[in-house]
């Protein structure tokens, strides 16, 4: 009897979630490409929502919001080589001002965010790089309403790149690009969300997980080469033109190496102790 485990014959597939932001298309468009897609059971969501099926355990790899991987760093291992972020602009987590930022003390901020990530990395830059520490609310991403009860909104994902492409400019809004205040101010990359495996599940399924990372890997190699392609595709559903899903998906950073990890212990010592991790807490890596 033939007791091969080629990824074929897998006894179940492995569990993997799948953000359904634009910002993740390019690491899910090249899955079709290189033929890895069916190998996968794929769970699309919001990152806050995957963070959480991540944690319970119903999902054995996926992207996970860096807060969460923080948060839940013993019982996960994070991919190498493959993240969300930016070593400068990102376009879409964005504060978007009615006036200077420096003007916001006491000043109503509604956070139209599924990001919690986004949201700590916007308290932080408002508190410590600006000095001011508005009064926070949450609410839907919709910048007309936002507007009119705040002064200031922080917006992630494809609600950030509609209000900052099209919405602020019309209505004479100040947008202000999170990935890029935090480069200013610290000289490093920003990772919003990290990929990351199940411990348990990596002890059981080694070969599995490493087949599930080159997939991921080999899937945002050949989107960034036909980077034009998948923009254009893209824009037949999408409120944006290629030319701007292009800038997009080339300004976006998939990179997950010394730099980036340089970034995320930052944050962690930055915030940790008010976020609910340590201030050094160790990041495990695949190897």
């Amino acid at each position: 009897m033939d007791n091969s485990t080629d990824h074929h014959q897998l006894r179940s597939r492995p569990r993997v979630g799948h953000i359904q932001f634009l910002n993740c298309l390019p690491l899910y468009w090249g899955l079709a490409r290189t033929g890895t897609l069916l190998d996968l059971e794929l769970t699309k969501d919001t990152p806050d929502k995957l963070g959480e099926q991540l944690v319970r355990g119903d999902l054995d790899i996926a992207p996970v919001t860096l807060v969460e991987y923080l948060r839940h760093a013993d019982d996960l291992v994070a991919f190498p080589d493959l993240a969300v972020g930016c070593d400068g602009p990102v376009m879409s987590c964005v504060i978007v001002s009615q006036q200077p930022l420096e003007r916001l003390d006491g000043a109503r901020v509604a956070l139209g965010s599924t990001s919690r990530t986004s949201v700590r990395l916007a308290q932080l830059l408002l508190d410590e790089r600006y000095g001011v520490a508005p009064d926070y609310y949450t609410c839907p991403p919709d910048l007309g309403v936002m507007m009119q009860e705040a002064e200031a909104a922080v917006l992630i994902g494809d609600a950030a790149l509609r209000a900052s492409l099209h919405d602020a400019p019309r209505l004479g809004l100040q947008v202000h690009d999170l990935g890029l205040m935090w480069k200013e101010w610290t000289g490093l990359p920003f990772v919003f969300a990290v990929w990351a495996v199940r411990k348990e599940y990596l002890a059981r399924e080694p070969r599995v997980v490493r087949q599930v990372h080159e997939a991921f890997l080999a899937s945002r190699d050949v989107s960034l080469e036909e980077v034009a392609k998948v923009a254009e595709q893209a824009a037949r559903w999408e409120a944006f033109d290629a030319v701007v899903l292009e800038k997009y998906f080339t300004t976006l950073d998939f990179r997950f190496g010394a730099d980036q990890l340089a970034g995320v212990r930052e944050f962690a010592r930055r915030t940790g102790p008010t976020t609910g991790f340590p201030a050094d807490v160790a990041v495990e890596l695949l190897s």
